[in-house]
């Protein structure tokens, strides 16, 4: 894998792109003191090397409707490498499993899950976690409130 040097006018350009991704290339340009013509091929670099992995809209879930937010730690009875590949293609697949993280010591995984009520949890848990041989404790967490939510990655 190689290694992408990012240098100030680089991190200038994430940080901008992180606040307001939907800003033009001038807007950009501008709003990082260099040229829309170096924008632009800096972001293009970004993007081919991987570093910009997506340009996404946020929504805020209250706002469409009833949500429910769980915290869900998964341990697995083989934890072997094979085992964890299969069980993220199981998750990967379900669009209520926001974020999936191998994780160590404690469980094998922790997944943050949103779906609209409690009885939609109730059928991700049986379809995730009860039908699954090799899913061994699932312990889940409910969120009350929300004080924080960011998706800002330090440049």
């Amino acid at each position: 894998m190689n290694e992408v040097i990012i240098d100030d006018l680089d991190r200038r350009i994430l940080t901008a792109l992180q606040d307001d991704a939907s800003q033009t290339n001038h807007q950009l340009a501008e709003r990082v003191h260099a040229s829309a013509p170096t924008c632009l091929r800096r972001v293009k670099r970004l993007v081919d090397a991987g570093v910009i992995a997506r340009q996404v809209v946020l929504l805020t879930p209250e706002k469409l409707g009833p949500t429910l937010t769980a915290v869900v730690e998964i341990t697995l009875d083989q934890q072997g490498d094979e085992r964890q590949v299969e069980f993220e293609a199981l998750v990967a697949g379900e669009s209520a499993v926001l974020q999936c993280y191998r994780v160590s010591p404690g469980p094998d995984f922790v997944l943050m899950v949103q779906v609209v009520d409690m009885p939609a949890y109730h059928a991700l848990a049986h379809r995730l976690f009860a039908t699954h041989k090799n899913v061994r404790n699932v312990r889940s967490y409910f969120s009350i409130y929300r004080s924080k939510f960011e998706t800002r990655v330090a440049v």
